[in-house]
């Protein structure tokens, strides 16, 4: 029904985002809202998915995103919050690399992925992703560095991100010293940061 939407926006948490289109604010769920910027106008790609007496929208930066997300719920055993977990990191160099080479321990990586859910991704996608597509460099879709009023906050809302992506508590504790020693100055560089860490 949407293809995409254009607007500004104008809440983020660690879930979601609300862009605000003609004084109308739209919820979407996207893969990381500490990527893009409050208050900022944006255009984001969306998919509707309706389920029994849920209507939820999903949010993406640009078309390639769209198409994974798209390529990813097709595949049996993930579903939109799994996919949106696998495309959290801005660079899907790795990921689509993981799948053209077969690399299950790659997919198994993230959370809600088993061994046999990772080698139904490739054996689903593998002849559907360009070896092309390998090169496609993803722009960088965090928010230029703001001026620090605590880092602690920053980092909270880093890890809350990363909960919502389906991370296991234990796993976001083991890796918080370490992002606490980076000391940076946005969430979206937190997120970032720690989605290589758990990888």
């Amino acid at each position: 029904m949407f293809e995409y939407l254009t607007g500004k926006i104008t809440y983020l948490c660690p879930q979601y985002l609300v862009l605000e289109v003609q004084q109308v604010g739209y919820r979407l769920l996207v893969a990381n809202p500490y990527r893009y910027q409050l208050n900022q106008t944006q255009t984001l790609y969306v998919e509707q998915i309706i389920r029994d007496n849920d209507q939820t929208l999903y949010g993406f930066y640009d078309l390639q995103e769209k198409e994974l997300f798209q390529q990813l719920t097709s595949v049996a055993g993930i579903g939109p919050k799994s996919a949106l977990a696998i495309l959290a990191d801005d660079d899907h160099t790795g990921l689509i690399n993981a799948i053209v080479t077969n690399d299950v321990q790659f997919l198994t990586q993230f959370p809600g992925v088993g061994k046999k859910t990772a080698q139904q991704i490739i054996l689903d996608l593998k002849d559907k992703i360009h070896r092309t597509d390998q090169q496609r460099v993803v722009t960088n879709l965090f928010a230029a560095p703001v001026a620090k009023n605590g880092t602690d906050p920053i980092l909270a809302d880093g890890l809350a991100a990363l909960k919502a992506l389906g991370y296991t508590d234990s796993a976001i504790k083991k890796i918080a010293p370490q992002l606490a020693q980076m000391e940076l100055t946005d969430a979206g560089s937190y997120v970032k940061a720690g989605l290589k860490l758990l990888q």
